[in-house]
């Protein structure tokens, strides 16, 4: 069950987010309680014991102290202002646009200065909920205290959380993640065609889930390890267990099928299964393969200390003798191919867990082990830290800014929303302000905050038909309501990164309970707080259109050439790096590929919502992301590779390789200048295959796992993937230029 929640909920971030919330708000109520101070003011405290915690997010403890520290003057003077003009209609609105203005544009200087904005905005919105004025401002500032003193004991006492610490159980939900992959492979084996359609799709989601867990580990290793060293070592070793898992499964799909199969099945949603027969039922091979793929699941899952004893190590010394062709079973070639991929597979988790858990016991080792022991020893001994600091990339200036940008359009909107919603209601207006701010969070485009405004109406009138329901329920009941309060604040952090709609419904739920414990509720207010929504969220999308506007083709193009150019720098250097020269830093390259894929991934949301009336430009949105994943596979696969050279007896430099890449990095570079002008005259290359380039007889090497076995499939499937790339971006086609 821990391993499943571990998997659910990598590094027990949402987890902990929510009990750290829901802790400081209940300490704040009890030390309140305690003082019996009205209800009013419990709401106040609460409401200000949130925000206190949600809104500080270094990772770091010191500047998490120093933030919280800074945040409380910040909200002081943000009730202050509040309750002064709380009267003064014209100023308070210009105030609060001016507000709303600085905290959006103090984003620019990092999570400190975001978090400041917050709170600054925030306490200000909560001075107008509870109707805050001058006269009950003492009282309040002791709320705003104690709120604060109570987030902070909730922070660094009662749910400490330490970088390292968050790391550690972020490579704990890596394991588990790694292993339920291998669970589905395994069942994958000989399922019927009913069963095998869903199971296509449980390792899609699997793969994507595992990568997901890879690039949070990536992000956290710098903050996390003391070491430079330790952190690049932890990287490359979470590289090779993700690339030996996905291409395992790969395996797995070829073996199923009666001719090798395209490597985007795995990728695009909605591919067909492999068709042309399935692995013999129950065969003496068969039962090996399901045997091996528990053994391997069962060492990626379990650290050193909850894995050791002589049975595992001869399952371990077995898996990794498939990689020297030892005891290979007679089986078709493809079936074998999954043998040895088991093999990589187990090397993969014997780095894994040397770089996790420290030097193992080597006492059991056959030579098929020590070797790849020493192999493993050697690639530490060459991971070097680069000192020179690369280049920082010109950042936009003035209104080109992104966070000046985003300033003036949530202030144009926020001008906006306060016009329309106090016409709609004098009392509630400030609903539609705050839509409109929040629509603006983490989004980047035009349509992205179509979405976001979208869900949030969504889960806001489903949020309140259920508070109609609690409010009627819960009557005059306060402790039971607040319990209520407690439950839906900790579901709404919990389901935030998972479903806006959500987080949504749970806000507006919450919100109908604090409306009835401040006998202020009312069918009409819940109502109201529906029209005050939809009004900030259409607000929101008319600033975004007309303010400095940044389209979702705009955005979705250029981050697609950056996805281009990355894939052209990995697939570059790692092929000059087998050809026999250096290619620089590979992980770091495949780690930039994969964060600008992330990107364009979260761009395209509104493009392949389930809403939009667009089919054609949603599926060729789909397909476009699902083979830019196929060309980052075996981008990855070729820069680890490459990284393998100096150490791997099995691998050797073959510089013909730098021409058979020329064509796949001209088409790419084709691609990406097309893109950025429609009226590019670039045309990608066609010709023969790469191995076919590179002479006759050249797959037909000796041993697995030479360059020109699987260098040479990596690179072929990466040309047919860049090659499909064109047809759908509408790239022309010509026949290939000789080249040296």
């Amino acid at each position: 069950m821990w391993d499943r929640l571990a998997a659910s909920d990598p590094g027990l971030l949402r987890l902990t987010a929510g009990l750290r919330t829901v802790a400081a708000i209940a300490l704040t109520l009890a030390v309140l309680a305690a003082l019996r101070v009205p209800v009013p003011q419990l709401v106040a405290g609460a409401m200000a014991a949130m925000v206190a915690t949600f809104a500080i997010r270094e990772k770091q403890r010191g500047p998490q102290a120093v933030t919280l520290a800074l945040g409380l003057p910040v909200a002081l003077a943000s009730v202050s202002l509040g309750a002064l003009l709380s009267h003064r209609v014209v100023a308070g609105d210009l105030f609060f646009v001016v507000l709303i203005f600085c905290a959006v544009y103090g984003r620019r200087f990092g999570d400190r200065g975001t978090a400041l904005g917050l709170i600054g905005f925030q306490v200000y919105f909560l001075s107008l909920f509870v109707g805050a004025t001058v006269s009950a401002l003492p009282p309040l500032y002791g709320v705003i205290c104690v709120a604060f003193g109570c987030s902070a004991a909730a922070r660094f006492v009662l749910l400490p959380q330490t970088p390292a610490g968050t790391l550690d159980r972020l490579r704990r939900a890596f394991r588990a993640r790694l292993a339920q992959l291998i669970a589905t492979q395994a069942e994958l084996l000989d399922a019927g065609p009913n069963e095998a359609e869903k199971l296509l799709e449980d390792l899609r989601t699997g793969t994507a889930r595992l990568h997901e867990t890879a690039l949070m580990i990536q992000g956290r290793l710098e903050d996390g390890t003391s070491d430079p060293a330790v952190a690049r070592l932890l990287q490359r070793r979470i590289a090779d267990a993700e690339i030996a898992a996905e291409r395992l499964g790969l395996l797995l799909l070829t073996a199923r099928s009666a001719r090798r199969t395209d490597t985007l099945t795995l990728h695009l949603p909605g591919a067909p299964l492999p068709s042309g027969g399935e692995l013999p039922v129950r065969d003496e091979a068969s039962a090996a393969l399901h045997r091996d793929l528990q053994a391997l699941r069962l060492l990626m899952l379990r650290p050193a200390g909850e894995a050791s004893g002589t049975a595992l190590a001869q399952v371990r010394n077995r898996l990794l003798g498939y990689r020297e062709e030892e005891n290979l079973p007679a089986a078709s070639p493809a079936v074998q191919d999954v043998f040895r991929g088991l093999g990589e597979a187990a090397r993969a988790a014997l780095g894994l867990r040397v770089a996790l858990d420290g030097p193992q016991d080597e006492s059991d080792d056959t030579p098929a082990t020590a070797r790849s022991r020493e192999e493993l020893d050697a690639e530490d001994t060459a991971i070097e830290i680069s000192e020179e600091s690369e280049p920082e990339e010109p950042q936009p200036a003035g209104l080109q800014r992104p966070t000046t940008r985003a300033a003036l359009q949530v202030a144009v909107g926020s001008s906006l929303a306060i016009v329309g919603g106090e016409l709609l209601s004098s009392q509630r207006w400030y609903w539609a302000v705050l839509t409109c701010w929040i629509v603006f969070i983490n989004t980047a485009s035009t349509g992205e905050i179509l979405v976001k405004g979208y869900r949030r109406l969504l889960g806001t009138v489903l949020g309140v038909v259920a508070g109609i329901g609690l409010a009627a329920l819960v009557g005059h009941h306060t402790w039971t309501a607040f319990a209520l309060v407690l439950l839906f604040i900790f579901a709404m952090f919990y389901t935030a990164p998972l479903s806006y709609t959500l987080m949504s419904f749970f806000v507006t739920a919450m919100l109908g309970l604090l409306y009835t414990l401040l006998n202020t509720y009312s069918l009409s207010v819940l109502v109201m707080r529906i029209e005050e929504t939809a009004l900030g969220a259409a607000c929101g999308v008319i600033a975004a259109a007309v303010v400095l506007p940044i389209h979702t083709d705009r955005r979705t193009n250029d981050l697609l050439v950056a996805v281009l150019d990355r894939l052209a720098d990995v697939t570059r250097g790692a092929v000059d790096q087998l050809s026999g020269g250096t290619g620089g830093d590979l992980v770091e390259e495949a780690r930039e590929l994969d964060q600008a894929l992330a990107d364009l991934r979260a761009a395209t949301q509104p493009l392949t919502h389930p809403i939009t009336p667009l089919r054609t430009r949603r599926n060729t949105a789909r397909y476009v992301v699902a083979l830019l994943e196929t060309c980052a596979y075996h981008g990855r696969s070729l820069a680890a590779t490459a990284e393998l050279l100096p150490t791997h007896p099995a691998i050797a430099a073959d510089p013909r390789l730098r021409g058979a890449c020329g064509r796949i990095v001209h088409n790419i570079e084709a691609i990406a200048a097309h893109v950025t002008d429609p009226r590019s005259t670039a045309e990608i290359e066609t010709g023969p295959s790469i191995a076919s380039m590179l002479g006759p007889g050249t797959l037909r090497t000796p041993r697995y796992g030479r360059v020109t076995d699987r260098v040479l499939r990596h690179l072929q499937r990466l040309d047919e993937a860049v090659s499909g790339l064109a047809r759908p971006l509408g790239v022309a086609g010509g026949p290939a230029q000789p080249r040296s």
